[in-house]
């Protein structure tokens, strides 16, 4: 190549490389825009490339999953979904089990309270103490100068009593004869049979009389009623019952018995009276017998007078 060609290409690459120059800065921000260009493209790449690496672990450790059995993402939820309606199942279950034992025990407890009631009130029965008789108080009052045309009607019933325990349920919350009003008739009589005269226990007996002064019949008539109840006349079923009269100026205490005509019991009836009572053997006492009483429709008057 000759020199002059040299020279003449040097010169073409030499202005080639200035005019490359001038456009670079001539154009810098065409230069950084390709640069930011760049940048994302490269961002953009790296992002896609991420992305599809993520997805393709994920679809690896599925499959990884699948050929060691274990169970996947959606499996295990509706896995742990079953176990929770499991749970709930079972809990219901217990609840049920629960309510069950609780129903078991409140009946079991109620079973329990009443066998308890009911050994109570065997116990209670099987403590009492029962009499050889059962008896009944009776009261009648009338004002002072009222005449009774119907006694038994006017007589009233006051409790009943079989046991020792319930002749004290009933006798203590009796009123004291001394606290009684006048005219007034207290009475104790066998169950079934009534205080008056006529009553077929009555009508074939009698009754012995004690008058007594004012201030000593609450005493007596306690002996007399405590030994009444207890038995204490050794003369089998002769007795029928006990009245207490009160009266303005004295008070009297009868004994009623089912025989008039047996002197060997009346006697008996009389000695123990006066043994219960605690009196003197010059007492007076008085026997009438229930027919005499209907006939003069009287009680007190025209007795048979005995002191010994």
């Amino acid at each position: 190549m000759s020199v002059d060609v040299q020279e003449a290409t040097k010169k073409s690459v030499s202005r080639s490389v200035k005019l490359v120059q001038y456009q670079r800065n001539k154009n810098p921000t065409d230069k950084q825009e390709n640069t930011m260009t760049s940048d994302k493209a490269n961002s953009d790449a790296n992002k896609e490339t991420l992305s599809f690496a993520k997805a393709l672990s994920k679809k690896l450790t599925a499959q990884s999953n699948a050929e060691s059995g274990a169970p996947s993402k959606n499996e295990s939820t509706l896995k742990q979904s079953s176990q929770n309606r499991a749970t709930v199942g079972n809990n219901e279950t217990t609840n049920s089990t629960n309510e069950a034992s609780t129903a078991n025990n409140e009946a079991h407890d109620q079973n329990t309270a009443d066998t308890i009631e009911t050994l109570n009130d065997t116990d209670a029965t099987s403590l009492q103490h029962p009499l050889n008789d059962s008896w009944t108080f009776w009261y009648m009052h009338r004002e002072p100068g009222q005449k009774i045309l119907n006694y038994e009607a006017a007589t009233i019933n006051i409790a009943s009593f079989s046991t020792v325990d319930e002749f004290w349920n009933v006798y203590t919350h009796l009123r004291r004869p001394n606290d009684m009003p006048t005219v007034l008739d207290f009475h104790l009589f066998k169950l079934g049979v009534r205080p008056v005269w006529e009553d077929q226990s009555n009508i074939l007996g009698g009754k012995w009389m004690i008058r007594i002064k004012k201030g000593l019949a609450s005493r007596l008539w306690e002996r007399l009623v405590l030994a009444i109840v207890g038995n204490q006349f050794d003369v089998e079923d002769e007795v029928c019952g006990a009245v207490l009269s009160i009266r303005n100026s004295e008070d009297i205490i009868s004994l009623w018995n089912k025989t008039a005509n047996d002197a060997s019991i009346n006697i008996s009836i009389r000695d123990s009276i006066k043994i219960i009572l605690g009196i003197s053997n010059d007492t007076i006492m008085e026997y009438k017998a229930h027919n005499d009483s209907l006939r003069d429709n009287s009680s007190f008057r025209n007795t048979d007078v005995y002191k010994s």
